[in-house]
């Protein structure tokens, strides 16, 4: 009878487990942090330490050396993946990148070939114990690789900017984009904890508080494309200037988690800030709908109302537009706005004016 490895035997139910979820797999199965936290612990299982290194080994070290250490020439896709992981900004650690390659093979369908590169390694293959570890055993490899097979033929999209967690936990948290209107004056409130920019109040009148879309308790995570991971006191505000006058795209974490409660990783952060603010209340995320600005082809300017509580997404209708009041004057900040569907004269006054409410904070006017 052949050996088996409880690993092995919880990997292929939790590939099945995903088999018969559908043809798409996205964040939000309740297999796939699973899959990837077994994943993490074959790759772990038997790793040997240096004798004399104070770095810990972690298999990420291992995946980083294969581009330089394999010289078979066919790991132009592989090193790309590597490369992409290397320079991520929201990645601190080993574990954190090592978790951003795993998810990022399984959405290139890549995850074999990285195994069947480290195999004839041999230079890498010899950091693993030839006892313990599953990668060392023969009759061990084949049902694995056989199981990295399958799950090269099913189709992940993962959300790769949603990685900031990685470091700390397979656990991914809410994340959502905060657009905004070219403004004066944001009005967050924040405090920096650990690298991390935390929103502890909205200032009355301000723009946030206007859109009521972030909460005390929530995390900026970038601006504009631009990471605020790891950021030291004052580092958003710069960031912001840098933008002045521009639309922002805001990176939001949620401290409230998928299943309502409050996501794990941050449960000691927002401890320490109740002790700092006993005042603090975390709102819960706007279940009002809120309009955001969204650019048209041809240069005008739509809101559309979100229920950003209450997918699904086609559940949005357009109901009116602004646009330039002079268009061959593209430096003019006045714009024109429209109703474009209302059912009554009343709702149709009611759809300008809050419209016209949300310029009010802004670089622009109706």
């Amino acid at each position: 009878m052949a050996p088996k490895d409880p690993l092995l035997g919880s990997l292929k139910v939790c590939v099945l487990n995903l088999q018969s979820d559908g043809e798409t797999l996205t964040d939000s199965n309740p297999h796939l942090a699973s899959c990837c936290e077994l994943l993490e612990l074959v790759l772990r299982k038997g790793l040997q330490q240096p004798v004399l290194s104070l770095v810990h080994r972690d298999y990420w070290h291992c995946f980083e050396q294969l581009p330089h250490q394999d010289t078979c020439g066919s790991l132009s896709a592989l090193s790309l993946a590597v490369e992409q992981t290397r320079v991520c900004r929201k990645l601190l650690s080993a574990q954190g990148r090592g978790r951003y390659l795993l998810r990022l093979a399984l959405s290139r369908k890549v995850l074999p070939q990285f195994f069947t590169h480290l195999l004839h390694t041999a230079r890498l293959l010899e950091w693993y114990s030839p006892d313990l570890s599953i990668l060392r055993n023969e009759e061990f490899m084949e049902p694995f690789l056989s199981l990295l097979l399958v799950l090269s033929h099913m189709d992940f999209k993962l959300d790769m900017e949603n990685c900031s967690f990685l470091d700390e936990s397979w656990l991914l948290p809410v994340c959502e984009m905060y657009e905004v209107v070219p403004c004066r004056e944001l009005g967050l409130v924040l405090r920096y904890l650990s690298g991390r920019v935390f929103v502890l109040d909205l200032m009355p009148g301000s723009q946030a508080d206007v859109d009521r879309f972030v909460c005390p308790g929530d995390i900026i995570d970038e601006i504009n494309g631009t990471s605020l991971r790891n950021s030291k006191s004052g580092h958003a505000g710069v960031v912001l200037s840098r933008f002045k006058g521009c639309p922002l795209s805001i990176r939001i974490i949620r401290w409230r988690a998928h299943n309502g409660t409050v996501y794990r990783p941050l449960i000691k952060f927002l401890r320490e800030l109740r002790t700092e603010n006993p005042t603090l209340h975390l709102g819960p995320a706007s279940s009002l709908q809120a309009f955001t600005l969204l650019p048209r082809d041809d240069g005008d300017a739509i809101y559309k109302p979100c229920h950003w509580l209450d997918p699904p997404m086609s559940s949005k209708h357009t109901i009116g537009c602004v646009h330039r009041d002079s268009p061959e004057t593209p430096q003019s900040t006045g714009f024109c706005c429209v109703a474009l569907r209302a059912s009554s004269i009343k709702e149709c006054e009611d759809i300008v004016c809050r419209i016209a409410t949300g310029f009010k904070h802004t670089e622009w006017f109706v």
